[in-house]
């Protein structure tokens, strides 16, 4: 089935999009899936926001609503996933005009960077269709997430997206989280001096952090920092359950937590 190309043609949001600073010498991003996240996430010291959905899998698509409701609460740089599914980083035709029309639509409510990744079957970094994504993406810069983690040679795919011309690539070190994976986070790190930014996530807490940076000589790093919060509603019916799992109460959420924030920001503050 041959890609449709989208309309270069549709008006866009004339907003200049806000780049971070590293005034602090370090920029952590905090990924978020509710408005109340994004503005707790500024407030605790955040430099920068990845807006998602889904969470529970990683991270999809946010909608354009709650993209043009944090961009109107926070200040901070937001970066939007572009990502149609949970699962794996193989794409169908119809799935890449999905993530072609959200990487449209994110530029037109606002984003100041974008999120995205696909991988060929056999494990390479799908160079063609990254080359079409970051085409439309541009001028906003993007990073690769992720799907890097699931890449059969990590070192070769890190040459590919820089010249590709990614400007960051978020990895726990193709491990189970950030921790485990600081001996290859580390050697990821040398190799991509000057040419593009790793950015350690997966599992980073206030009881690792310092470890990871450390270890890995980065100056950027990802994390959510939530914690649970109990629903307002009085009249419960404890009976019936919305999604797939039964593990996940209606009446209980995840939020970004301002005080983990300011303690991840203040470890970062001290080692950096």
């Amino acid at each position: 089935m041959k890609r449709r190309a989208m309309s270069k043609d549709r008006k866009r949001v004339s907003i200049a999009p806000v780049q971070p600073e590293l005034t602090d010498g370090f920029i952590m991003e905090v990924c978020v899936d509710s408005v109340e996240s994004a503005i707790n996430a500024e407030r605790g010291g955040a430099g920068r926001i990845e807006l998602c959905s889904g969470l529970v899998e990683g991270g999809t698509t946010p909608s354009m609503g709650i993209l043009q409701v944090v961009k109107q609460c926070v200040q901070i740089p937001v970066f939007v996933m572009i990502r149609p599914r949970g699962g794996d980083f193989l794409y169908t035709d119809r799935e890449v005009e999905v993530m072609k029309a959200d990487i449209q639509l994110a530029k037109l409510y606002g984003a100041d960077g974008l999120v995205l990744g696909a991988l060929t079957e056999d494990g390479h970094v799908d160079t063609e269709l990254c080359m079409e994504l970051l085409s439309i993406c541009r001028p906003l810069p993007v990073t690769f997430h992720r799907a890097f983690d699931m890449v059969q040679d990590p070192v070769v795919a890190l040459e590919t997206l820089s010249t590709l011309g990614f400007e960051r690539v978020l990895t726990s070190g193709c491990d189970s989280s950030a921790l485990e994976g600081l001996p290859l986070i580390k050697q990821l790190m040398e190799q991509a001096k000057g040419k593009i930014v790793v950015m350690p996530g997966g599992g980073i807490t206030e009881r690792n952090l310092q470890r990871i940076l450390e270890g890995s000589g980065a100056t950027e790093f990802h994390c959510s920092a939530r914690s649970p919060k109990d629903s307002a509603m009085k009249f419960r019916n404890t009976s019936v359950a919305m999604g797939a799992s039964l593990s996940n109460s209606e009446y209980s959420s995840k939020v970004t937590d301002m005080a983990k924030v300011r303690t991840l920001s203040a470890i970062a503050k001290s080692v950096l």
